[in-house]
């Protein structure tokens, strides 16, 4: 008798309902990440193509002896899990208990999530400013090593209670700045122009515990598949790449509905 396949069980975005282009675009989440898509997301060809069959790796067939190898077995994910309602969250901005929260995982080199951040972060804020949303941002550092020196140095001003102004100058004008710009003495003069504490944010920026919280941040993201950028999870539901600012729109009116009705 041949031996019972294994079966390796993965993460798999579930396409939401009703959430008209966003959901053709997540319909090809993997495939368009491992090309390197560029429909308002973007992730690295290297980093993208490896991350992608990772996570949906297709049904392999039988083995040389005529058993079964390994079958994929996609598991759909509770997104409602990138919550977190930590009121000590340095990255969150709007009430612990609003009725809808907005996960956004972004990187500091992907021009998509500066476009986004220029386009439609500030439509967002004015409901974080109603009460009604609370945006929890993630950074998945998918570009490497810069982005992730981008990423330390936004948690390093937000210790100092400015995250959203330093975060503001890294997508200045919704471009993202060349890699020059996110060379260490760099991010520490834009600190200074922001008249931050500049030694405590050095120190901060290489402290151990700013790499350990980046590192969850990434780990959260990559654990729900968000290997492109930028990814969101609006109301428990996925979504993908810097769409149209009617469709955050349309998403956020219908889970407020649905979360106060």
């Amino acid at each position: 008798m041949s031996p019972t396949p294994h079966t390796r069980r993965t993460p798999a975005w579930v396409v939401p309902s009703a959430v008209g282009v966003v959901a053709l675009a997540l319909i090809a989440f993997i495939a368009w990440s491992a090309a390197g898509g560029t429909d308002g997301a973007s992730a690295p060809a290297g980093v993208a193509a490896t991350t992608a069959a990772d996570a949906n790796p297709a049904p392999s067939g039988e083995g040389q002896d005529g058993d079964p190898t390994d079958v994929e077995e996609p598991v759909a994910v509770s997104f409602a899990d990138a919550e977190r309602r930590d009121p000590h969250d340095l990255l969150a901005i709007g009430p612990v208990d609003a009725p809808v929260v907005l996960v956004v995982f972004s990187d500091y080199q992907c021009p998509f999530c500066a476009k986004w951040s220029n386009d439609t972060l500030p439509v967002m804020m004015d409901y974080v400013d109603d009460g009604d949303l609370r945006i929890e941002w993630r950074d998945v550092n998918v570009y490497g090593r810069d982005s992730e020196r981008a990423a330390r140095a936004a948690y390093a001003a937000a210790l100092q209670g400015q995250f959203w102004e330093y975060h503001h100058e890294l997508y200045l004008d919704g471009k993202k700045r060349s890699p020059g710009d996110l060379t260490e003495d760099a991010l520490v003069s834009l600190a200074e122009q922001l008249s931050l504490d500049v030694p405590r944010f050095r120190a901060d920026m290489q402290d151990e515990a700013t790499a350990a919280e980046i590192m969850r941040n990434q780990e959260l993201g990559l654990g729900l598949g968000a290997f492109s950028t930028p990814s969101f999870v609006m109301g428990g539901e996925p979504m993908v790449g810097a769409q149209p600012t009617e469709l955050f729109v349309d998403a956020f009116e219908r889970a407020l509905a649905e979360a106060t009705s």
